[in-house]
C-alpha cells in the first residue's frame, strides 16, 4: 500500500505538470502569433512559468523519494 502512495505521490504532479506546461505554450505561442510585438514579454514570463511549474514537480519527486525510502 505505501508504493501505491509513492506512486500516486509522483505520478499525480507529473501529469498536471505535463498539461499545464502544454496549455501554457500552446496558449503563448498564440498569443505570439496574435502580437508579434509582445514576443518577447511573452515568452519570458512563458519561461519563468515554466520553471516554476517543472520546480513543483521536481518537489514532488523529492518526495516520492523520501516516501520510497521510508517504506
Amino acid at each position: 500500500m505505501e508504493f501505491l502512495a509513492v506512486v500516486l505521490v509522483m505520478m499525480l504532479p507529473a501529469i498536471a505538470s505535463a498539461i499545464s506546461q502544454g496549455w501554457a505554450t500552446s496558449t503563448a505561442m498564440n498569443g505570439m502569433s496574435r502580437q508579434p510585438e509582445a514576443a518577447g514579454d511573452m515568452r519570458t514570463t512563458l519561461l519563468i512559468a515554466l520553471a516554476f511549474m517543472e520546480a513543483l514537480t521536481l518537489f514532488s519527486f523529492v518526495i516520492a523519494i523520501l516516501l520510497w525510502t521510508k517504506v
